[in-house]
């Protein structure tokens, strides 16, 4: 265990990967002391940590599954002794199906639950378990990752576009109930150039699914995880009057294509 305290802490869901790994690197960039939680990543998450620490920050992996309460407060805790507080949360840990939005019979109530679990749930109890902590560190700042699925009612699945909603609701209700001491927001990328897509979806789907994107978008790109990190990261540290809003990053993809 660490005997340093650090001036500032944040515990960064399914750090260990994408847009959660990016989020954890640039915090330890800015002189955060950061737990990296992962459920199945192992190895990615101690990578992350490495990063991490090679800008000079105390980092720490610590396996936990959101959807299991028992699971968030052992982390809250395990931050608060390692380090001494606790001034951020980011809630990056997500999962899904691809099913496509055309068949209503591709998911069950189980998988509805199954997605919600780790989606909306896990965020509530993170945020929950973490409420004292961060009240304590005077200024403290939970970071929802959403989805613009929300927005277009498309996506990998329904069960996923549905619990990405949720949350976009379950940030406003917490902004307002966790208000003065902690400010609570949401970030909601678009199609993200990582490594995850291709591996969920199959290569030839997503060069498909990455060109329409690309089509759609004004800035004519879509966004790596680094730059969600950095809209995340912003909101964390420098969005002290900033608080219920949900920040969409896309390359402005929902507005449609350039015209004229």
């Amino acid at each position: 265990m660490s005997t340093a305290r650090a001036t500032k802490v944040a515990i960064v869901t399914g750090g260990g990967t994408g847009t959660g790994a990016a989020t954890s690197r640039l915090l330890a960039a800015h002189g955060y002391a950061v737990l990296v939680n992962y459920n199945r990543s192992a190895e990615a998450a101690e990578a992350t940590v490495a990063s991490c620490r090679e800008h000079g920050a105390d980092a720490t992996a610590a396996r936990g599954d959101v959807a299991d309460d028992a699971d968030c407060r052992r982390l809250v805790a395990e931050a608060v002794e390692r380090f001494g507080r606790l001034d951020a949360v980011v809630n990056s840990a997500g999962t899904t199906q691809f099913t496509g939005m055309g068949d209503l019979d591709a998911q069950n109530a189980a998988d509805f639950h199954a997605i919600y679990a780790v989606n909306l749930i896990g965020p509530f109890q993170m945020a929950r378990a973490a409420a004292p902590h961060l009240r304590q560190a005077g200024a403290g700042a939970i970071v929802n990752v959403s989805s613009t699925s929300t927005l277009t009612g498309d996506g990998s699945s329904f069960a996923y576009v549905a619990s990405k909603a949720a949350l976009n609701a379950l940030t406003l209700g917490l902004a307002r109930q966790l208000a003065p001491e902690i400010r609570v927001n949401a970030v909601m990328p678009g199609l993200i150039d990582s490594d995850w897509f291709p591996r969920a979806m199959g290569q030839e789907a997503y060069e498909r699914v990455r060109a329409n994107w690309v089509a759609r978008s004004p800035l004519g790109k879509i966004s790596t995880p680094e730059q969600v990190a950095e809209t995340i990261v912003w909101l964390v540290d420098h969005a002290a009057m900033i608080t219920g809003q949900i920040v969409t990053v896309d390359g402005g993809a929902l507005l449609g294509p350039k015209r004229g």
